[in-house]
């Protein structure tokens, strides 16, 4: 287009120098006058054309040279703009890892003071020896009760804490769909002390809050590690009664809980039969407390059948586990008689439904040989414990470091038990 303009233009300026030319030549100053005038005319025009050229293309240049630079300012604010929203990005992860850190610097601080109000140490009681007693029987009890207590004191101290887990089933499929939890303590040349061993002289000695608090810590990070596999596994944590009425415990532990309660349909609370019916009022009252907030508790170490069902569900128990040996004599080795002394009526093939009518789900545990399923399986129970489904293993090496509280925390924590003992 631009091409066939110019030829036009030149076409025009052409026909006027020829006109100028033939003006001067009638005027009668000679053709070549006129021819000179026709030249002259057509070197002006073409001058001209020129410089109206050259001021065209200069405009269009400093037009372009404008758009260039308003392109240039806008790529200049678009950089800007993503330089700063990744500078927010940046910002914002690394508000997430402070804030996650700060969670779970609060949950430790949280954990290190629930048990607090206690004055005397153990060191001290130590460095005195023991009292002296009349009865040689009676002191040579009381100085291995002291040494069995400093082992303990020390595998505490020095974190030599295992923690274990134990699968539970359902039947028939036998996919795992629960672990039960247990700690194990370490002496100094790395023996296994089994609960029975120490259970009973650390809650003489005020240290089985300690101990619940270490495998409450432990139970919620393998519940959220679980979690993050897609693993909705849930995880029966044991409780001492004297963990549920210490009225100094109690309400920091509630605290915890109370700020993790995503885990209340991942953590089941566990007691035994014997310290189910021993509870007290304040125990009652602790335990609805915990219920509130959406957790459960199972009952173990069930010596008797003919239990209160009533109660159980007030109390928010939802599961019940009774020993294979135990469920097949009561149910089904009867020769002819009630299993239910309470309820006459009930047969044995009615008690796993009679147990979900108050909302409590039965597990056979200490399930040993495949004859014990098939028995169970008769009396339609939906789960199962024991070691034909797997032992308590100890967790690897790698997760326990994961679920390690600080050191600050066990040195802190026994040092509150062992201060509130003198008050307790």
């Amino acid at each position: 287009m631009r091409n066939i303009t110019s030829a036009f233009l030149a076409f025009a300026y052409l026909f006027l120098a020829m006109t100028v030319g033939t003006f001067i030549w009638r005027a009668g100053f000679g053709a070549g006058a006129g021819a000179a005038g026709a030249v002259g005319a057509l070197g002006l025009f073409a001058a001209v054309h020129g410089l109206i050229s050259q001021m065209s293309d200069r405009r269009s240049l400093k037009k372009e040279i404008d758009q260039v630079r308003e392109a240039h300012r806008l790529l200049a604010d678009a950089l800007e703009e993503t330089q700063g929203a990744l500078s927010d990005l940046a910002q914002a992860i690394e508000s997430g890892a402070l804030n996650r850190n700060e969670e779970l610097s609060g949950e430790v601080r949280m954990l290190e003071g629930l048990v607090q109000q206690m004055t005397e140490t153990l060191e001290d009681r130590f460095k005195a020896g023991p009292v002296a007693v009349a009865d040689p029987v009676e002191a040579r009890r009381q100085q291995q009760s002291t040494a069995l207590l400093q082992v303990v004191h020390e595998a505490l101290s020095q974190n030599r804490v295992d923690l274990y887990l134990q699968p539970v089933v359902s039947l028939p499929q036998r996919r795992t769909i629960f672990y039960e939890s247990f700690t194990r303590l370490r002496d100094a040349s790395d023996r296994v002390m089994m609960p029975a061993e120490y259970l009973s002289v650390a809650e003489g000695e005020g240290l089985a809050p300690v101990i619940d608090n270490l495998l409450l810590f432990r139970c919620a990070q393998i519940v959220r590690r679980l979690a993050r596999q897609d693993r909705k596994v849930g995880v029966f944590c044991n409780i001492a009664l004297t963990s549920l009425g210490d009225e100094t415990f109690f309400p920091q532990f509630l605290d915890f809980l109370n700020e993790n309660r995503d885990l209340n349909q991942a953590l089941i609370f566990e007691l035994g039969q014997a310290t189910f019916d021993a509870r007290g009022a304040v125990e009652a009252r602790n335990m609805a407390k915990l219920a509130d907030l959406g957790f459960r508790f199972s009952i173990d170490k069930v010596q008797t059948l003919d239990v209160d069902f009533a109660d159980l569900q007030r109390s928010d128990v939802k599961f019940m586990k009774v020993a294979a040996d135990l469920m097949i004599e009561q149910l089904l080795d009867l020769d002819g008689a009630a299993p239910l002394r309470s309820m006459p009526d009930i047969q044995a093939a009615d008690f796993a439904a009679l147990t979900r009518r108050y909302g409590i789900e039965l597990i056979a545990e200490k399930v040993e040989n495949e004859r014990q399923v098939v028995d169970i399986l008769e009396l339609d129970v939906a789960a199962g414990q024991g070691h034909l489904f797997g032992e308590p293993r100890a967790i690897k090496e790698q997760v326990l470091a994961e679920t390690d509280p600080p050191p600050d925390f066990l040195r802190s924590t026994l040092r509150s038990a062992e201060q509130r003992r003198r008050f307790g």
